[in-house]
């Protein structure tokens, strides 16, 4: 047996037992195997292990960073979103609770609106007819021609009496009338006389004889109310009618522009009340109505005309009214024929206000000519005077001067205002005069 036996060396060392310890225990191979292994990896691949290793880390880290910042910011807008609805919540409910409280005013107003500009039938109804058209037929000069001519405006009923009906209007609608004639209500006509006239305001006041209306336009007519201008606001609602065109009443509605408008325009200056409300030719001395139908202006298209659209010009009646009660109380005069006719014994003319403007002259008739051994040469009234009034009744042309005469009878004396050049300026005086029949000038 011994002699069989062989001594095996491996790696050293001696196995007297049948083989090496290594034999005898495998693992020892794989833990040799691994430390080998680890002994055969380079440094550079150590440290690129390393450096990843890191990367990674870092990845991980700024994963759970975004997840967290993604978390907080989805919160913080919930929350936000939840506070801003609860804040729209509450205004709504504050804007509901407001428009509720202001529902009745609303509503009020929306009524009035709807009221004025869709059925103002019960006011025209009421006021219509304390409104009449007047028809001026007058002589008119030009190029030593006369030619007839024919105008159409609007009055205003304001009062009666046993004698007379007294109706409003501009003094540019019967100016120069040698004949006015007043269209009622119901269609029927009668004569007018003028029984007072301001043409610096544009107001006169003329007369129908009551003995000349019959019962059936007595009951059909009005007087109308006159209202407060003083207190109107701009953008009030107002109605306008009048005989525009010529074509008979007819109704117009808008609101009041502009309060104390400073006019000057065609010889006319002062404040007016601006509307919107259509007045075209014709309409001039109708009413200017608020929602009530009280009249609170006088139209007057003569104020800025056609010029521009949409702007209307009424003279204020709290302006008017003074001015009204004072033409209302003077003697109502009718022309006389023209034998009984008084007589100057002038030529006179007319002067423009461009003139008077232009040239510094004062208002009235220019004396062109006096005849010899006139009225008015007794009287001393020399040419190049100027006369401004006949018993304090102001006039501004040649037209009415006469026609004023003409209520005179011949023998009548009356007071003649006169303005007389003097040291180059124009002085004031008055002069009594007897009138002449026309038979008794000499027209030379």
């Amino acid at each position: 047996m011994e002699e069989n036996r062989q001594t095996v060396v491996i790696g050293g060392t001696e196995d007297r037992s049948g083989g090496t310890y290594q034999d005898q225990h495998p693992e020892y191979h794989a833990q040799a195997y691994q430390y080998n292994k680890q002994e055969s990896i380079p440094p550079s691949a150590k440290r690129q292990a390393g450096f990843l290793k890191k990367i990674c880390f870092m990845c991980i880290l700024g994963l759970i960073f975004g997840v967290c910042s993604a978390v907080a910011f989805y919160a913080v807008y919930d929350v936000r979103n939840a506070f801003m609805h609860e804040q729209e919540t509450q205004n709504s409910e504050s804007t509901a609770a407001e428009a509720e409280s202001d529902k009745p005013n609303m509503l009020q107003a929306s009524n009035v609106t709807t009221t004025v500009v869709t059925d103002v039938t019960e006011v025209v109804e009421q006021v219509m007819p304390s409104i009449v058209s007047i028809t001026n037929n007058y002589t008119y000069s030009m190029y030593y021609y006369d030619s007839q001519a024919q105008e159409s405006g609007s009055g205003i009923i304001i009062g009666e009496d046993e004698q007379e009906l007294l109706i409003a209007t501009n003094y540019h609608v019967i100016e120069n009338a040698e004949e006015l004639t007043v269209t009622f209500f119901n269609n029927s006509e009668a004569d007018a006389v003028v029984k007072g006239r301001d043409s610096s305001m544009d107001l006169a006041v003329i007369a129908v004889n009551i003995a000349d209306l019959d019962d059936a336009t007595l009951n059909a007519i009005s007087v109308a109310k006159l209202g407060d201008s003083d207190s109107l606001k701009v953008g009030e609602p107002v109605i306008a009618i009048g005989n525009a065109l010529g074509y008979g009443q007819s109704v117009t509605t808008g609101v009041i522009s502009a309060m104390n408008r400073e006019i000057d325009m065609n010889g006319m200056g002062g404040t007016f009340l601006q509307t919107d409300a259509a007045i075209n030719p014709g309409n001039s001395g109708g009413a200017l109505l608020n929602i009530s139908g009280e009249v609170i202006g006088i139209n007057s298209n003569k104020i800025g005309g056609s010029t521009v659209e949409g702007m209307g010009y009424a003279i204020p009646i709290s302006a008017a009214e003074p001015i009204i009660e004072d033409l209302v109380q003077r003697e109502t005069r009718v022309p006389l024929s023209e034998d009984e006719q008084g007589y100057l014994g002038i030529s006179g003319a007319t002067i423009t206000p461009q003139e008077r403007a232009y040239y510094g002259y004062p208002n009235g008739v220019y004396v062109a000519n006096v005849y010899q051994n006139s009225a008015a040469a007794e009287a001393g009234i020399k040419q190049g005077d100027f006369i401004t009034s006949v018993n304090g009744e102001e006039v501004f042309s040649m037209e009415e001067l006469q026609q004023l005469l003409s209520t005179y009878e011949g023998g009548t004396t009356v007071e003649i205002g006169v303005s007389r050049v003097s040291a180059n300026r124009y002085r004031e005086l008055s002069v009594d005069v007897t009138l002449q029949y026309k038979s008794e000038i000499s027209f030379h």
